[in-house]
């Protein structure tokens, strides 16, 4: 691609977002079961990566009116994109942590491409790949799925997952997916948001857009115009969260924690017991995980918003070589003041079953565009009021079924992060892979100062979701 090519309204928006305390990275974290060849990966990154995505050699520069736009990095140095760090042996977890923490306040150099890889050697158990990547490029699905197809499969046997396979990123076990099959004639989403927001909700429910899950939920598109028109308005109406001490201002530091991964056979088997799907069974243990945490603190227990990532691109079609953003969010109100567990399964499962009927991320995703058109100025005034009606962002990115390599190297385990846009200090991954999840918290040091906690808090939930199952 030559030239320069104008940034997508949405695209532009997230790059309009970023501030110095608040940027706008997607971050992945992938851990192997041992070394990793630096020469071998750049050959993998450079072939899959570089050729095949043009986004990942070029870089923004600023257009007619201010305009942000694509133009090819003539002076394009992969090995620019691609560092090498080291943590003592004898660090652990706790080391490998720090340096994703570290890096996560760290803004990419605006002169470059945005995007860079991190080969973190010396942990115990394996190297980990340190992934960096803004929001502008395209939204956390399509990049979490541009990064495995880096990947290859362990095994050749039927039933393995190949690295187009891979590139789909089917819906894990735990997935309740239900999308919606584009219908005859439906007209294609591509139409920018804002247009789609003028010719009312209507139109922009029929366009037949199958909804797959970035984070946690798949579920119906409504078609009904006016049930679009009260989604937004309710929206507007949205009260602030209550206070607490996950939300205020956000500093320059950032941390991270995870945990070991969690059997999503196990998981499983609590919803079918207690009646609840497996992503109900994750947000009702995130949502117990919360309360321990604010109990710790003295802090009132009350309910809360998370905002949830909803991604719109069909599942079965290619990421664009041109990438960029087409998701809405939804706000789901976490039942933070149930205390009984089996009481807050059912309260999230209800909560979850209304928001799959919801056209809201169809809604958001019109705004989102529609604040690309904005300055930048008085883009984040309106996206600091929406932060204001949450407390954390929750996503859920479902992963490859079976077992994968990177360059020679066999993935163990991956965890990942979308920016916490509008001053929101608190962001919830829950990734599923190989049949495990992994629960991955990032927070602002200022509002979350040890994210372990809330792993730790994680942990024990599923350990009291399991003891009630009779």
């Amino acid at each position: 691609m030559a030239g320069r090519e104008r940034m997508g309204s949405m695209d532009a928006a997230w790059l309009q977002m970023e501030e110095p305390a608040n940027l706008m990275m997607i971050t992945a974290v992938l851990w192997f079961d041992g070394p990793m060849d630096r020469e071998r990966l750049r050959t993998v990154v450079q072939e899959r990566l570089v050729e095949r995505y043009p986004r990942f050699r070029q870089r923004v520069v600023p257009g007619a009116l201010g305009a942000p736009h694509w133009e090819d990095a003539t002076d394009f140095d992969l090995d620019a994109h691609l560092s090498t760090l080291r943590v003592p042996v004898t660090g652990g977890r706790a080391a490998l942590e720090a340096v994703v923490g570290d890096w996560l306040g760290v803004p990419l150099e605006r002169s470059r491409p945005l995007w860079h890889l991190h080969l973190v050697k010396g942990a115990a158990r394996g190297d980990v790949l340190l992934a960096r990547l803004h929001h502008c490029m395209a939204d956390g699905i399509a990049l979490a799925r541009v990064l495995l197809s880096l990947t290859d499969p362990v095994q050749a046997d039927a039933g393995s997952v190949g690295s187009e396979e891979v590139r789909r990123v089917e819906a894990a076990p735990s997935v309740n997916a239900r999308a919606v099959s584009s219908r005859s004639g439906a007209e294609p989403l591509t139409t920018p948001g804002w247009m789609r927001l003028a010719r009312g909700a209507r139109a922009a429910f029929r366009k037949g857009v199958e909804l797959v899950q970035e984070p946690i939920l798949a579920g119906d598109l409504v078609r009904e115009g006016a049930r679009g028109a009260a989604a937004l308005g309710k929206l507007l109406a949205l009260p602030p969260d209550p206070r607490s001490p996950l939300r205020g201002p956000l500093g320059m530091r950032k941390v991270a924690a995870w945990s070991e991964p969690v059997s999503l056979a196990r998981v499983k088997a609590v919803g079918q017991t207690l009646g609840g799907t497996v992503n109900d069974v994750l947000l009702t243990a995130v949502t117990g995980a919360l309360r321990r945490y604010l109990t710790a603190l003295d802090a009132p227990l009350e309910d809360m918003h998370a905002l949830v990532p909803v991604n719109l691109r069909p599942l079965d079609e290619p990421v664009p070589r041109e990438l960029g953003n087409r998701f809405g969010v939804v706000f789901l109100r976490l039942p933070v003041h149930l205390d009984e567990p089996r009481r807050r399964l059912r309260e999230v499962a209800k909560r979850m079953e209304a928001l799959k009927r919801s056209p809201e991320a169809v809604v958001t995703s019109g705004v989102l565009e529609l604040l690309g058109h904005t300055p930048a100025a008085l883009e984040r005034v309106v996206v600091d009021v929406m932060g204001t009606k949450a407390s954390l962002v929750a996503t859920n990115v479902p992963g490859p079924r079976q077992p994968v390599s990177l360059a020679g190297a066999r993935l163990d385990g991956l965890t990942f992060w979308v920016p916490q846009a509008g001053h929101v200090g608190l962001g919830v991954s829950l990734f599923s892979y190989a049949g495990q999840v992994t629960l991955g918290v990032a927070s602002d040091a200022s509002r979350v100062p040890d994210p372990g906690a809330v792993v730790a808090a994680f942990l024990e939930e599923m350990e009291a979701l399991a003891t009630v199952a009779p």
